[in-house]
């Protein structure tokens, strides 16, 4: 019995020493653009007079599962970053018109207090009906990724990458690993008295998505809008504790998934603007951190080889709509004026 009380006495202090981590998620002042990347020129750079339009922590090079089919310059705008102008804003299917989907799109913003920060464009309906609009990242965020980035923008990857070391997309570039049970999520917006409501995407290491709500943006200037977990349990000693396997399954993360930006049909309709400095987050710790014998992802990779399917997944359909959409450019009309006729002349 009094074995029995030691232990449980051992598993409160534990659970009770991993509250309280705070991390953030995303800050969108990192990964604002910092090098150039040509997309039409297979070197990748040019002689340093255009501005940058990549981040260089957050390449990534789609090209390797494209085939032989494609030409070095097809293949060189598989390449591509989570810079804020690289963001996708993905409007409701009653909404997607040609004007209001032109008029939709993420823009690095410059700030006083902050620096760089992601401004937000949406060209809402005007009629009075419901819509929404998402903004995604470009691809799907790596959890595990420890790959090398060169001047010239291109990925290489190492032999024998430290994989105890943070992956290159922690520490504010969208991932956090360990993450237990979340107990709040911040986000640092920018209001106009905007009546429109503000949600941030979370994924988690199952891949299950969660749509939190965070908020109106109907106030002027910055605030910190907070959404806190109406099903956290503060009091361990009301927690249903639980042992499990410590590997694999004990490594969860979550990744940042974007924003869910939503219109009532009886608001204004129209433009709308926002901008956004970060996403952070409170939350329990899955593991405690501890000096390990033997480092077992090291040994048996089985979280890195299903990040590496995932991740395979991504490359391919991201690829495919990267050369998509340059061929489209090659196709397009760059006539502006008709030919004049010879009595014209």
């Amino acid at each position: 019995m009094k074995r029995l009380f030691i232990l449980v006495a051992v598993v409160l202090f534990v659970a009770g020493t991993v509250l309280a981590e705070e991390a953030v998620l995303i800050d969108f002042s990192k990964i604002a653009a910092d090098i150039y990347v040509d997309p039409g020129n297979p070197e990748g750079t040019n002689d340093g007079d255009q501005a940058p339009n990549q981040n260089r922590q957050t390449m990534m090079d789609f090209s390797g599962v494209a085939g032989n089919s494609y030409t070095a310059e097809q293949k060189q705008v598989m390449r591509t970053s989570l810079a804020i102008a690289n963001w996708d804003v993905v409007l409701a299917s009653s909404s997607r018109t040609v004007t209001n989907q032109v008029h939709s799109f993420t823009a690095e913003a410059p700030s006083r207090a902050y620096g760089t920060v992601m401004g937000i464009r949406i060209h809402f309906p005007v009629e009075p009906f419901n819509s929404w609009a998402r903004i995604t990242p470009p691809f799907e965020i790596p959890a595990y990724d420890w790959d090398e980035v060169g001047d010239d923008g291109g990925v290489t990857r190492p032999d024998s990458p430290d994989r105890r070391q943070p992956s290159r997309f922690e520490d504010g570039y969208g991932v956090v690993k360990n993450v237990g049970t979340v107990k709040a999520v911040a986000v640092n917006a920018y209001g106009l008295n905007f009546p429109h409501s503000l949600s941030a995407i979370i994924i988690d290491s199952e891949g299950a998505e969660r749509v939190i709500f965070m908020g109106y943006l109907r106030y002027d200037g910055w605030a910190e809008l907070r959404w806190d977990n109406p099903g956290y349990v503060q009091e361990v000693r009301n927690r249903e504790l639980r042992l499990y396997p410590l590997y694999p399954a004990s490594t969860p993360f979550v990744k940042f998934g974007g924003f869910l930006i939503q219109r009532d049909g009886a608001q204004i309709g129209g433009d709308f603007i926002g901008y956004i400095k970060d996403v952070k987050i409170i939350y329990d710790k899955a593991v405690l951190d501890t000096d390990r014998d033997i480092d077992d992802e090291g040994l048996w990779q089985i979280i890195q080889t299903r990040e590496d399917e995932r991740k395979a997944f991504e490359v391919r359909r991201f690829g495919q709509n990267q050369v998509m959409r340059y061929l489209e450019t090659q196709k397009r009309a760059t006539e502006t004026e008709f030919t004049p006729t010879a009595e014209q002349q």
